[in-house]
């Protein structure tokens, strides 16, 4: 691990952690946005099986940095890769990714959450589009999926009133999976991202996919595709495995290897 990094690397066994420190508060800009590139890429090429997206400072993410905001304005020579795809790059990143959030995780902090697949909060922990408190809406992408996560209504009312809200209340509406007491999150977060990890790894790239395709473009089309992305599942080991250990042992207790 380079300590100098500003998105540190580290394993544990097969969970890549991808932990931000983007002094002082992990402002989403194009340090930190090549950072997580950087770290997606190194993760994959050691052989993860899922990651952990996690923080190493006060906050999760304070926000978008400035740099963005003038991009947007056609004030700068524009960026390597816009915040928009960079997002995409996350979201359709091939493994599960699990973010861990405390603190405050707003605006551009807030999308940079939602693009990950599990978000579990500790109970202290500030969440939402604060955008609209000065003059705009969240930019890249967080009305669409607060509207896939919690419905038209919800997701109004997080970008329109610009509030922060408890980890709780969103678990409750659906926008975060799990809250748990801020001296769990380190345990908690890591332990999710190990279950997926021991998981079968080609099944869940596929699960991912369909769900991405469904939220985006109905039920409809994820069926068209269905079988054909399910056809390389009959020739994977883990099926083999799982299938052997459901006739030996019952089910539930099958060790995959991720192929």
């Amino acid at each position: 691990m380079n300590e100098q990094s500003v998105v540190a690397v580290t394993h544990d066994g097969p969970v890549a952690i991808l932990e931000m420190r983007v002094a002082p508060h992990n402002l989403l800009g194009p340090v930190l946005m090549q950072g997580v590139l950087d770290g997606l890429a190194a993760a994959e090429a050691a052989g993860a099986r899922a990651l952990l997206l996690k923080s190493g400072l006060r906050h999760f993410s304070a926000g978008a940095d400035l740099s963005l905001f003038e991009a947007a304005m056609g004030k700068t020579g524009g960026l390597s890769v816009s915040p928009a795809e960079f997002l995409a790059k996350l979201e359709s990143f091939p493994l599960p990714v699990v973010a861990a959030v405390h603190g405050v995780c707003v605006g551009g902090g807030f999308e940079l959450a939602l693009a990950c697949d599990l978000i579990i909060a500790a109970r202290s922990a500030k969440i939402g589009s604060v955008e609209a408190t000065i003059g705009l809406n969240p930019l890249m992408g967080a009305i669409q999926r607060q509207v896939q996560r919690a419905g038209v209504a919800r997701a109004k009312e997080m970008s329109m009133l610009g509030r922060r809200y408890d980890a709780e209340t969103l678990e409750r509406w659906n926008v975060i999976n799990r809250v748990v007491d801020d001296e769990h999150l380190a345990e908690a977060s890591l332990a999710l991202a190990r279950e997926l990890a021991q998981g079968p790894t080609l099944a869940h790239r596929i699960t991912k996919r369909l769900a991405n395709l469904a939220a985006n473009q109905g039920v409809a089309a994820a069926d068209v595709v269905m079988e054909e992305w399910q056809k390389a599942l009959w020739a994977s080991e883990d099926l083999k495995i799982g299938m052997e250990s459901l006739m030996k042992n019952g089910p539930g207790l099958a060790k995959f290897v991720g192929r």
